[in-house]
């Protein structure tokens, strides 16, 4: 008897793009970090992606399990880093941050050439995932107004990057439940 596995990608996209999507509307200056995007790094961006990358894992897709685990520990080290101070330890310095957001960033250009035999949807969540990184590593190795403004370009590119994610869930639930495509991912042609 075989056994169908439900597809734990929605799962992990949703934790991402929603999380991402608060995130970076604070990074774009409209409201100040608090418990909600807190106990959304933690339980939504951190905990759903890790299980997701766990249930990747169980169908045997190394991409799947290495972006959601990865990204779910990235949640869950980012609250972290926020709440650090408030237990006593030392606040992470700016350019430690930069280094901490480049490494990602780089993580996930890497990760950016396995979606290329997959769909322009989940490419596009990626690629944008790198730039956000990456603008959120020049607005913390820089100071004063330039800082703010790299903070805040990338805040609106986030809430991009987040959107797309949730583009994707969506796509990916909504298509498989009425068996064709209502929301088109555009996939790569196979060479």
């Amino acid at each position: 008897m075989e056994q169908k596995l439900s597809n734990p990608a929605p799962l992990g996209l949703m934790g991402f793009g929603m999380t991402t999507v608060l995130l970076n509307i604070h990074n774009a200056g409209f409201f100040p970090i608090g418990a909600m995007i807190l106990a959304m790094g933690i339980f939504y961006g951190g905990m759903a992606q890790i299980i997701a990358g766990i249930l990747e894992f169980r169908k045997g897709n190394t991409f799947g399990t290495t972006a959601f685990t990865s990204y779910g520990l990235f949640w869950l080290t980012l609250v972290f880093i926020v709440l650090a101070p408030k237990l006593g330890l030392e606040p992470t310095p700016a350019p430690f941050l930069a280094w901490y957001l480049f490494f990602w960033g780089l993580f996930t250009f890497c990760m950016t050439f396995a979606t290329l035999k997959k769909n322009f949807a989940l490419f596009f969540v990626f690629l944008s995932l790198t730039i956000l990184f990456w603008l959120l590593a020049i607005g913390h190795w820089t100071t004063g107004a330039t800082a703010a403004l790299m903070i805040k370009i990338a805040g609106f590119e986030g809430i991009i990057c987040g959107l797309s994610a949730i583009y994707l869930a969506m796509a990916e639930v909504i298509n498989e439940n009425l068996g064709r495509t209502v929301l088109p991912v555009c996939p790569f042609k196979k060479a």
